[in-house]
């Protein structure tokens, strides 16, 4: 049971750092000011948390998994923006998943070599996943005309000139809750775990 616990806590804490890298769903309205951002912080959090979550499970084929979950996170964040009125193409949903395939794929066949993962999967997700995801945003019709006409009520953090709204987040009673969790829920699956034997 402690096993399968932390296998949890692993990827919902992967997945929440991937999330709050820069940005992780392309509002079309500066979806290529936001390119490059994307591209550098979703790339490295993508391998940050898949390896680390293939090394605990050892198995091929985790990060797609991972990176699934996150898929339909956003899907799910697409699908409330076009209930609130927005366009369907208002966000154009990120593509994780040839990426972690690849990177699943450099684990099994350098048989299961985490420093091979690491370096290789780890190149080949940087490479790819910019490649996928302007693909994915040469397909979206004009973001321009969507960024006058369906405005958004925020901006994200490093696109507000003065002041980041950062202080926000760090102060909210729920971030502080689910950081405090995500910390203590480590010993005390270790402290179950010493308790069963």
């Amino acid at each position: 049971t402690t096993h399968y616990l932390f296998i949890v806590v692993v990827a919902v804490n992967s997945t929440l750092l991937t999330i709050n890298a820069g940005d992780y769903i392309f509002y079309t309205d500066w979806a290529w000011t936001s390119f490059v951002v994307f591209s550098i912080s979703q790339s490295t959090m993508l391998v940050v948390g898949a390896i680390y979550y293939i090394l605990f499970t050892g198995v091929p084929g985790t990060a797609t998994y991972y990176v699934t979950i996150m898929t339909i996170y956003t899907w799910v964040a697409k699908g409330a923006w076009f209930a609130l009125g927005y366009p369907y193409d208002f966000i154009a949903v990120p593509v994780w998943i040839p990426s972690a395939m690849l990177l699943d794929l450099t684990y099994w066949a350098t048989r299961r070599n985490k420093h091979a993962a690491i370096i290789i999967g780890g190149t080949l997700v940087g490479l790819s996943l910019p490649v996928f995801n302007m693909i994915n945003l040469l397909l979206v019709r004009d973001p321009l005309e969507m960024a006058f006409k369906y405005p958004r009520p925020t901006s994200p953090p490093y696109m507000t000139p003065i002041e980041p709204q950062v202080g926000k987040f760090y102060n909210s009673p729920v971030a502080l809750g689910s950081g405090a969790g995500a910390v203590l829920s480590v010993p005390i699956a270790a402290l179950g775990a010493k308790l069963n034997t």
